[in-house]
């Protein structure tokens, strides 16, 4: 039992030393965690009707706007990449110093933050949510302040924890934290429903913020972290991260506008609408976790010691292969959600007598307009971190704001204007994505000296290419199956038929591109041949055994 406890912990502190290692690692654990807040999605609308699912999702508006504008700012622009220059120059003692400073900091900010909101909360949910009655607004204020009090502070520690042990290029266990958080809501939906109703998930919303920061405690002790209650804003780490994170804290606060308008407007059309955009959030953000965020993210750390080692021709190596090993991986995906989008609805969140026919359509047709700009989503994450690496947060912050204007205007002028129905608020996301992507890429192409548009845009242009081969031959089956074999009423012949022509599609988009000589093929053959190899060699060592057991037997 000890010597199994030793080995999990070996394998939780291990280090992912290059970048395929690391974001696979995420990947997985993403790809873990999204499927369970898929699950947690289905057991929400099996028990709660889009209407009451529609405030408990508005009442995370105004925390996670605290959270994301106190914490995501400050970890991905400046911390992470500051924390890991004083490890490289300055040693573990100033690095950890540092980290204390900017975790003591940014409690202050938060608890400083945290009263007016406190006090106010009913009038700012009257403000994000003009559609809801004031029963719901009751309800939605209720479930503010809990998730405000005992949901942001978890997390505000758990990311820097997150941050510090990314440095040391540990994945596994930060990648686990996320996992843990849904099964903490997944538990309070399950068993707390019966007792609390509508309360249940918000519960599970708070044990699963304190599981995500418990479980990185150990993992960051392992590496010799010692928090102390330093508060040196002198230090020049922490007024660099502070310089740093200003520009990136605007950016965010610009794109919050965004957020809060897609709700406000989405309650003007009514609670269940908000249900509906959510989920559509939710499935397409599966495979930007999956791909965009955790590969740009696992990239970040590399990305930066490469500028601080002043090698240009490393950091375009890497930022070329991770910018088209994103898009080989999303762009056929995005197609797919595109012409498989009620299947995949009806799938994910079922057909119960809460969850009806029209709630599908509406959330299918919202999904494919978010699906069309998948790859300029994931590869925001990408671009902005290539930025963050060269110490320039201003960039992105001033690009992100113009897509923000672009899709806030666009989502007025469809809903109050031309009076469309929440789908709308998928195609105006999608055009802000598409700008903000041209304008980050093209102003990093001019950054990044050595780079050359050819070196950019061919891949690009192969792998296009051979997903829209891909998307007919997905088409095809999935019409014909439909209507001549599967009665797809069934969630079984659903399944068949979306399994089949899913597998249609990838083989194909997996032919074409070795067809078209994309590199990115190559990645995957080289992982069948040495998991052939690995398989190989266990057959062989295990005849080897018998062999040797045979022979010593009388």
């Amino acid at each position: 039992m000890v010597k199994l406890l030793k080995k999990t912990i070996s394998l939780l502190n291990r280090r992912q030393d290059n970048i395929l290692s690391a974001a696979s690692v995420i990947m997985t654990a993403v790809a873990f965690s999204r499927i369970l807040g898929l699950l947690r999605d289905r057991l929400l609308a099996a028990r709660f009707s889009p209407e009451d699912l529609g405030v408990y999702y508005a009442a995370f508006r105004l925390p996670n706007m605290v959270f994301e504008l106190l914490v995501m700012g400050a970890l991905s622009t400046a911390f992470i990449p500051v924390f890991t220059s004083y490890l490289d120059t300055k040693g573990k003692d100033k690095a950890f110093s540092l980290a204390s400073s900017v975790i003591n900091v940014g409690m202050v900010f938060l608890v400083i933050a945290s009263i007016p909101l406190l006090i106010f909360t009913k009038p700012v949910s009257l403000f994000l949510a003009p559609g809801f009655n004031p029963q719901q607004i009751s309800i939605m204020v209720d479930f503010t302040r809990i998730m405000i009090i005992a949901q942001v502070f978890p997390l505000l520690i758990g990311n820097f924890l997150t941050g510090i042990l990314q440095s040391y290029h540990n994945f596994i266990v930060p990648s686990l934290a996320p996992v843990i958080y849904n099964l903490g809501i997944i538990f309070g939906i399950i068993f707390l429903t019966p007792l609390i109703g509508l309360y249940a998930p918000v519960v599970g919303v708070v044990i699963g913020a304190l599981l995500f920061s418990l479980i990185q405690i150990p993992a960051v002790l392992s590496s010799g972290y010692r928090h102390t209650m330093s508060f040196s804003l002198s230090d020049p780490g922490v007024r660099t991260v502070g310089k740093l994170m200003l520009p990136r804290t605007l950016g965010l606060a610009v794109s919050q506008i965004d957020t809060t308008i897609d709700l406000i407007l989405s309650t003007l059309l009514g609670a269940s609408s908000v249900t509906v955009f959510n989920f559509a959030q939710h499935l397409q953000q599966l495979p930007i976790g999956l791909f965009g965020a955790s590969i740009a993210q696992a990239t970040l750390p590399t990305l930066s010691s490469s500028y601080a080692r002043k090698d240009n021709v490393t950091f375009k190596q890497i930022f070329l292969s991770s910018f088209h090993q994103i898009l080989f991986l999303v762009v056929p995906l995005s197609f797919m959600l595109i012409v498989l989008r009620i299947p995949v609805v009806r799938l994910v969140f079922g057909a119960s007598t809460l969850f009806d026919w029209e709630s599908t359509v509406a959330t299918g047709k919202t999904l494919a307009y978010f699906s069309i700009s998948l790859f300029a989503q994931s590869l925001v994450h990408l671009l902005a971190r290539s930025f963050y690496a060269l110490h320039d947060s201003r960039t992105p912050v001033i690009i992100g704001a113009v897509a923000v204007a672009t899709n806030t205007v666009l989502s007025i002028i469809f809903v109050l204007g031309w009076h469309l129905p929440v789908w709308s608020l998928g195609l105006s996301a999608t055009i802000g994505s598409f700008v903000n992507m041209l304008l980050l890429t093209f102003f990093l192409y001019r950054r990044i000296d050595s780079i050359t548009a050819r070196e950019v845009f061919l891949p690009a242009l192969k792998i296009f290419l051979a997903a829209s081969v891909s998307a007919v031959a997905l088409y095809i089956p999935i019409k014909l199956l439909d209507q001549l074999v599967f009665d797809t009423t069934r969630t079984i012949n659903l399944l068949f038929l979306t399994g089949i022509s899913m597998s249609l599609g990838i083989f194909v988009y997996l032919f074409f591109a070795w067809f078209l000589d994309i590199s990115q093929v190559a990645v995957i053959l080289k992982l069948f041949s040495y998991l052939n190899r690995k398989k190989a060699k266990v057959t062989i060592d295990t005849t080897q055994e018998v062999v040797n057991v045979s022979d010593t037997t009388p």
